[in-house]
């Protein structure tokens, strides 16, 4: 049997107004075979790196021809260029913000086009609900499969940017920031193992991690292991480091939030991997 085309959507509408709805209800009026999945809609509102974070943790796990429909537009109705971005295996539309930076770097091998053909676009066009009139449609033919060439020319001035990285203080510290608070209170910060190997190492050396008004000692490998109020360190499923604490909001514990400073310091052992 053949598969269903897919269109997932990642969005900061949230779930208290009709817009998740309404763009659903666009996509099938025009493709009613596709299966519509949620990536996530509680992106922060307007927050371009939420949603590039969202994005990049999830649109690989799809299957090849996935249509990704991200809405995290700020500059709804300004002259930001709807973009069309397709790889070996997926496509992506979404607003020329930066929403795509971290799939960017991640497929190289990609072409982006501006979505110019405006007969794909609902009629009467609204300034303010794109994602209803130009992202929905254009993701609803593209799983109808319509040629991508169709929607517009290719384009190499497409905005991106890169993502915040750790800098090395000295030969044991590196500094970073939390990047986002999950739902459950983790800290997850910009640190990857790449950035300090040497944490990871068995024995792993002394460390001391400052965040917000706490300082963290251990290194867990799962979240149960941590004793009740105690944060920790853990290598998270997002492939970057945590601060953790079992079954309670580290970010509470710590009083930090996204954009905290985070400062890894490694006793007796080179903290800095690849971080500049």
């Amino acid at each position: 049997m053949a598969q269903r085309p897919i269109v997932t959507l990642t969005t900061d509408f949230g779930l208290n107004d009709h817009f998740v709805g309404t763009v659903k209800g666009a996509i099938l009026s025009i493709a009613p075979e596709v299966e519509i999945v949620d990536i996530c809609h509680s992106v922060q509102a307007f927050d371009i790196l939420d949603g590039a974070l969202a994005l990049a943790q999830a649109y690989s796990y799809f299957p090849t021809r996935t249509v990704h429909l991200v809405v995290v537009d700020p500059g709804v109705g300004s002259a930001r260029r709807p973009i069309l971005a397709s790889s070996d295996k997926y496509n992506f539309v979404a607003p020329d913000n930066g929403v795509l930076s971290l799939m960017y770097a991640r497929d190289e091998r990609l072409n982006v086009r501006h979505v110019t053909s405006d007969h794909y676009f609902l009629q009467p066009l609204s300034n303010t609900f794109h994602g209803r009139d130009v992202f929905a449609p254009v993701a609803a033919y593209l799983a109808k499969g319509v040629d991508q060439e169709k929607f517009g020319p290719e384009i190499t001035d497409f905005v991106r940017f890169n993502a915040p990285k750790p800098k090395a203080v000295d030969a044991k510290t590196l500094r970073g920031i939390v990047l986002k608070v999950d739902r459950f209170g983790n800290l997850i910060t910009n640190i990857t193992p790449q950035d300090a190997p040497a944490l990871l190492q068995t024995p792993a050396p002394g460390f001391k991690i400052v965040v917000g008004k706490r300082e963290v000692t251990a290194l867990q490998s799962n979240y149960a292991d941590g004793a009740p109020n105690e944060l920790f360190a853990i290598l998270g499923s997002m492939g970057y480091l945590e601060i953790a604490a079992n079954r309670t909001a580290a970010a509470q514990l710590a009083s930090a939030g996204k954009g905290t400073e985070v400062s890894l310091v490694l006793e007796g052992a080179a903290a800095a991997g690849n971080g500049q």
